[in-house]
């Protein structure tokens, strides 16, 4: 475990029985924000074998010591099963990131683990039933394979790229605004800093010198990229300076244009001079504006896939099943999408679901929409 924080949870967690502590992995891997395909892999592997103990009577087993030990070990794999499936939602983003091979390589081994005390339990000889031992065998076919993305291994190397005239702030951008939807790019920064300096304390205290140099590293990126953002209260100054220096110019334009001009055309004078700042000052608000909110342009990735058009033309289940599982907040497969869109059409009509989706995109993100613009969509 190795802090604090894992005993904690690992404590929480005596007392549960095989089954439930499945059911505990299931759930924490719907929520998974990293690895989520490896954590659904690792998860539906031990449904596999939740439903093979919900046949069995376990605590009925407790009672015979050739069963107990074993039960018990298959319990304490499963509790350090869901402490790295729930690390994938709560630890660092760019740590898990950095991480990436050696979470891939304790999947691999926590699996294993698992089916290995599985095969202790001598269920063939206590229960006398073709079915279970036919269960039995599909779970030891059962082999997953885990990897990393392909995405994840581009941002895993921009990472851990040594060179350091690379610029690792379009990544970071991107890969922030999907982790960090409601945040700006400067606050979900500040965040990932905080959470790498627990990390490091972390590492620190298990004397973990392999993992402190690459955390130090990812604090390095993250003050690098920080440095790059333009203050925003900089700019305020600077925009206030340049509209009190505008100002006073404008005045003693106008006081030495009094001097020489009758009083009407100081009157017609006066009033292009008085709306001349405006202009000015609205759009260096209006691009620091638009600054601050470039990063979450991109949430669904579209703008940096080009072939996103062709994929969708081609596959286009696939890309309703992302827009669904980011709107509805939870993982849904390119078949249940399209069987909502077909339900819809039957029932209603596209443009219903269509407008549901976009109602609950815009919930999540915070985006405000008028009325004018959903007349327009209908």
């Amino acid at each position: 475990m190795g802090s604090v924080g894992d005993l904690a949870n690992y404590a929480q967690l005596t007392g549960l029985d095989a089954v439930r502590l499945i059911g505990l992995i299931v759930k924490a891997a719907a929520t998974a924000r990293m690895h989520k395909s490896n954590c659904r892999r690792f998860a539906q592997h031990l449904k596999l074998i939740g439903g093979l103990l919900e046949q069995l009577r376990v605590s009925e087993l407790k009672k015979y010591p050739e069963t107990r030990e074993p039960l018990e070990q298959l319990e304490d794999a499963l509790r350090r099963g869901y402490l790295l499936v729930n690390s994938c939602q709560d630890r660092s983003y760019l740590y898990l990131l950095a991480m990436g091979w050696n979470i891939v390589y304790r999947f691999r081994t926590a699996q294993t683990e698992i089916d290995n005390y599985l095969r202790l339990v001598p269920l063939i000889t206590l229960v006398d039933n073709a079915r279970v031992r036919e269960r039995i065998e599909y779970i030891e076919r059962d082999q997953c394979e885990y990897s990393l993305d392909e995405e994840d291994k581009e941002v895993h190397e921009a990472l851990l790229n040594p060179d350091p005239s690379t610029n690792p702030s379009i990544v970071l951008k991107k890969t922030l605004s999907c982790s960090y939807p409601n945040l700006p790019f400067n606050e979900a920064l500040r965040k990932e800093s905080e959470k790498l300096q627990v990390e490091l304390q972390r590492s620190q205290s298990n004397m973990d010198m392999a993992q402190c140099e690459v955390i130090h590293h990812l604090l390095g990126v993250t003050r690098t990229v920080e440095s790059s953002i333009p203050d925003e209260s900089t700019d305020a100054k600077v925009a206030k300076k340049t509209k009190s220096k505008c100002t006073k110019v404008n005045e003693d334009s106008a006081k030495s244009y009094d001097d020489d001009s009758p009083k009407k055309q100081k009157d017609a004078y006066v009033a292009p001079r008085s709306s001349s700042p405006v202009p000015y000052n609205h759009d260096l608000v209006s691009s620091t504006a638009s600054y601050s909110d470039e990063w979450h342009a991109d949430l669904l990735g579209c703008c940096s896939e080009p072939a996103l058009c062709l994929k969708t033309f081609f596959f286009p289940c696939g890309t309703f099943s992302r827009i669904a599982s980011i709107a509805k907040n939870k993982p849904m497969s390119s078949g249940e999408a399209c069987n909502d869109i077909m339900a819809y059409s039957l029932i209603l009509s596209c443009c219903c679901y269509t407008c549901c989706v976009r109602r609950k995109l815009r919930q999540r993100l915070n985006i405000a929409e008028g009325v004018v613009t959903i007349s327009f969509h209908m």
